[in-house]
């Protein structure tokens, strides 16, 4: 069978070349294009994954495996499941998780199609590869903060504890560098009872810090044999290194991730945990910016929202709000001046209601900001380029057109709420979202599956590749149904020139597997 794969460009090349692109027109795409890089067309059984990995498949059925301790230490014991004789779990139905459960990734798929990639679904096993006296465990959080962080640390120490009679648990501060610091901190269900409460990480947390070799030491010499790595995509890869490090030595060591970020752009799953918080408390400023606006002659309020390359919480508490008149976010390149641009559309929605409301995700616009403001090209620790501030920079060009160009003084009004919304605790949804997150981690760890990363995949939690979630960004799709419902909300131009247009809606007629 041929899994070869066939490039785009050639396509895109020709159906440029057919359109003549006029040069302002041109730029937009190619800022269209960075931001939404064009998949390959891939057979339908075909997906590429490390070589680690085992890959069943049966005809048109594809399991994309994680790795389990038994492939490079195939004499480990197993033992019965403590939860055999839990009280809590004796009355479900179906205590233990069947190895042959999976969880499909495509969930809609016509009648005649490969039925396509599935998962090995989350649970508990009946069978398990650690004695719960003889685990050592610690958890570890890196990057960014983000609601919810608390909990999944909660959850890991009394799910570990609860369920399988797990008491030795320790947290490593301040993210990886804290495994070679020797900063450490016993974790125990009354030390976490109430952590659930609060924002930011029990465990403090940092960026970068990464060395593999020192970290699999450390582990080794403290007799760790369960990790629990809570972060980003970065994270996550550096939780994949620190998996082959361990297979490498012949380790007894389980390696699992929790997958973080704000922005909801992990590939693969349905969402992130503390996103749902996030659009919730992205409401709040939404709707001062609205109450402020609206108190005052031609008032004109910018919501700055996260979101470095994913649009999702500008766009989600876009459509909950519905009080925001324009929403930009960086899959969508937008312009100013001109027929179709944003001043055009601002002066008819001001004349119209006389104010409004814009929400701006950070990474919009970069391209504009970065022509007229000095760029250093920095990076942070975690290798992320460092944004230019989209928020001020707006402001001001939306001042000088209604001031010098039409000739109108404006109210306006700009909030960041950045912070705030990072550093607050979760709320019920996230709470017990955050719950099963932590839980299936733990089932999955005690079961002897390694270099492995949980989620939702069409609401059932699953085991998934780690190279998975860290292969691409999950971005807003264009021409997919959610971004049609923001454009109909807010009655927003599209700020895509019929060229560009024709160009989109091209791609998206042809039968792209995204990838």
């Amino acid at each position: 069978m041929d899994l070869s794969t066939i490039s785009l460009s050639s396509s895109l090349s020709s159906s440029l070349n057919q359109l003549s692109l006029r040069p302002k027109t041109a730029s937009l795409f190619g800022i269209f294009l960075r931001n939404n890089p064009p998949p390959l067309f891939s057979r339908p059984n075909h997906r590429p994954i490390a070589a680690a990995l085992q890959q069943s498949q049966n005809d048109d059925f594809v399991l994309e495996d994680v790795p389990h301790l038994t492939n490079f230490l195939p004499n480990l014991p197993s033992y019965p499941n403590p939860l055999h004789s839990s009280q809590a779990y004796s009355i479900v139905k179906n205590t233990f998780v069947s190895q042959e459960d999976v969880v499909a990734q495509n969930i809609v798929i016509r009648k005649d199609n490969p039925r396509g990639v599935h998962f090995r679904r989350a649970g508990p096993r009946e069978k398990v590869y650690f004695k719960p006296e003889e685990v050592r465990a610690c958890i570890v959080t890196c990057g960014g903060l983000c609601p919810g962080i608390n909990t999944v640390i909660r959850e890991i120490v009394c799910g570990l504890n609860n369920m399988y009679g797990v008491e030795d648990i320790l947290g490593i501060e301040e993210g990886y560098r804290g495994f070679y610091s020797k900063n450490t901190v016993r974790l125990t269900p009354k030390v976490v009872n109430d952590i659930h409460k609060r924002g930011g990480t029990l465990l403090r947390t940092s960026r970068g810090g990464h060395d593999t070799q020192k970290i699999v030491d450390n582990i080794a010499d403290r007799g760790i044999n369960q990790v629990y790595i809570i972060g980003g995509d970065g994270t996550q890869r550096g939780a994949a290194r620190i998996y082959e490090e361990v297979e490498k030595r012949g380790l007894h060591v389980a390696v699992a991730g929790i997958p973080k970020t704000i922005d909801n752009d992990i590939a693969v799953i349905d969402k992130s945990f503390g996103f749902d918080t996030a659009v919730e408390e992205a409401q709040r400023a939404i709707n001062a910016a609205h109450v402020e606006v609206e108190s005052v002659e031609n008032g004109v309020g910018i919501v700055k929202l996260m979101g470095r390359y994913s649009g999702f919480i500008a766009m989600f508490a876009t459509l909950a709000s519905r009080d925001v008149d324009c929403c930009l976010i960086p899959e969508s390149p937008f312009y100013l001046e001109g027929r179709g641009g944003l001043y055009e559309f601002l002066d008819q929605r001001l004349k119209e209601n006389g104010h409004l409301v814009i929400v701006i995700a950070e990474g919009a616009g970069q391209e504009y900001v970065a022509a007229e403001v000095p760029a250093v090209n920095q990076k942070d620790a975690s290798g992320n380029k460092l944004l230019l501030d989209v928020g001020p920079w707006l402001s001001d060009k939306i001042k000088d057109h209604f001031t010098k160009a039409q000739k109108m003084p404006i109210n306006m009004k700009y909030i960041d709420p950045t912070y705030m919304i990072r550093a607050i605790p979760s709320n019920a949804a996230d709470n017990i979202y955050c719950t099963l997150l932590a839980h299936s981690v733990v089932h999955g760890a005690m079961a002897g599956y390694t270099g492995f990363t949980v989620g939702p995949v069409n609401s059932r939690h699953a085991y998934i590749p780690i190279s998975r979630v860290t292969e691409k960004q999950k971005t807003v799709e264009l021409t997919g149904r959610m971004w049609a419902r923001l454009l109909a909300s807010t009655n927003q131009p599209s700020f895509i020139s019929s060229d560009l247009e024709g160009v989109v809606q091209g791609i998206d007629s042809l039968n792209i597997t995204s990838i």
